[in-house]
């Protein structure tokens, strides 16, 4: 009886030192939020520049942390993406293009001028100013044109199409990015919960050694368990780091703001049946609706090609001044296609247009078996995720209090406490796992284009 009283005794003048000490470990391993002392932004603080980049003022901000919601993240990358950038060059190149197609052939001058002079024979020439005009003007074939502008036009459409599947790519990147921070964060907080639990056992086996309860092989597991949680929120916070820094490429965020992503999952949806999708995909998606484009603007510029076998003639006049006459000639230069028929530029096209039909048949394969996948994936993440929240989690949080209660009376040793304890943190890695499986299909399903986008504040 005495020696349970002093262990008791023991126990209590133990507990206030360790409290500070955990709670010392803990602001040292999570990732804290932002406090009313620090520095703090949003993205709404930050102005750009008419390049899209931060001034010096604000980019050389050190120590100050940049909140983000979802939708922030996206502004961002939207604002900065090179990839969008690129989207919207290649577009003014074609808008280019179509007013270069749209143009008319310039005609051609010359202007020629000297003196004449006469030659000691018996009718010589008057000597005097020489002038001569002449002026050529390219016939355009109006097929030809057509099917020239039509191509242009195309690839308006084509660049458009392209620019829209960037801007759902890189939507895309930024949301797989930034669910990937938070899920990081959660596995520091679980991380930081065990190592918790395992110090405080640690603990209380140090004190049961100290007064003779228990043997010193139970300090030695406690303390290998101790490690081993302490390597786990280390692990925990490289991947954080890690985290953030492929979130920062993915919205150009600047290199001297720590960011800390806020936010929550989206909530579960109930999907449409897959044939639905699957057709809703091949209608809608600006990938299929590029290659569409490019198939058209190759069908028309075979048709240019082929009007091209037409010989384009040239109109000419030109007009004439001697000093003693004067004339003027009108005529029409026509090429003779006698050697180059055009047969090579002919296969090129069909060639063209056979590799683009083949593109889409490509990009369509590609964009079912995607819809598939995500599918698939989202339906069981989210089967797994609803089981687990709803038996095993429970079960296991139920195991591990119970072994905690049943060890502070001597009825379980520290070993059932350490099994519960990993049970418990097993099921939560699965259950975060599932949740964030769930939500990265769910991101895939938006970009693929199967379900609306929905970002959440």
């Amino acid at each position: 009886m005495f020696r349970k009283l002093l262990f008791i005794l023991l126990l209590i003048a133990a507990s206030p030192p360790y409290c500070v000490a955990a709670q010392a470990t803990s602001s040292a391993t999570l990732p804290q939020s932002p406090t009313a002392d620090q520095n703090v932004l949003s993205f709404r603080d930050l102005t750009y520049d008419s390049s899209g980049q931060l001034p010096d003022s604000q980019a050389t901000t050190t120590g100050s942390t940049l909140r983000l919601t979802l939708s922030d993240a996206i502004a961002m990358s939207e604002l900065n993406s090179p990839k969008l950038h690129e989207a919207a060059a290649v577009q003014r190149y074609a808008s280019a293009a179509a007013q270069t197609a749209r143009a008319y052939s310039n005609p051609s001058v010359e202007v020629f001028l000297g003196r004449q002079y006469s030659r000691p024979i018996p009718t010589p020439g008057v000597p005097g100013l020489l002038q001569h005009y002449a002026t050529s003007q390219i016939v355009e074939i109006p097929a030809e044109r057509r099917a020239r502008q039509r191509a242009a036009q195309h690839d308006i459409e084509g660049s458009h199409f392209e620019q829209q599947g960037i801007a759902l790519s890189v939507t895309a990147n930024t949301k797989h990015a930034f669910y990937t921070a938070l899920r990081r964060r959660e596995e520091i907080l679980h991380a930081q919960e065990n190592l918790t639990l395992v110090s405080d056992l640690r603990r209380r086996v140090e004190v049961e050694v100290n007064v003779g309860e228990k043997g010193r092989l139970e300090l030695t597991r406690a303390e290998a368990e101790l490690a081993r949680a302490q390597f786990d929120v280390r692990s925990a916070r490289i991947e954080y780091a890690n985290a953030i820094a492929l979130l920062r490429v993915a919205i150009a965020a600047p290199a001297d703001v720590n960011l800390y992503p806020q936010g929550l999952l989206e909530p579960r949806i109930r999907l449409a049946p897959m044939e639905e999708l699957r057709a809703q995909v091949l209608r809608t998606h600006p990938a299929l609706a590029q290659s569409q484009a490019e198939i058209e603007s190759a069908r028309a510029s075979l048709d240019r090609q082929r009007a091209l076998r037409i010989p384009q003639p040239t109109a000419y006049a030109e007009f004439e001044n001697q000093p003693d006459l004067r004339f003027w000639r009108t005529g029409v230069t026509i090429p003779l296609p006698a050697f180059d028929r055009r047969r090579g530029q002919i296969s090129q096209a069909e060639a063209t247009v056979s590799r683009s039909t083949a593109v889409l048949d490509q990009r369509r394969l590609e964009l079912i078996s995607a819809l598939e996948r995500a599918y698939e994936q989202y339906e069981l993440a989210d089967q797994q995720a609803t089981s687990l929240e709803a038996g095993s989690l429970r079960a296991a949080e139920s195991a591990v209090d119970a072994a905690k209660s049943a060890y502070r009376f001597g009825e379980r040793g520290i070993v059932e406490v350490l099994d519960a304890q990993r049970v418990l943190q097993s099921v939560r890695g699965d259950l975060v796992d599932a949740q964030f499986a769930r939500q990265a299909a769910l991101v895939d399903l938006e970009e693929i284009g199967a379900v609306a986008p929905g970002t959440r504040p």
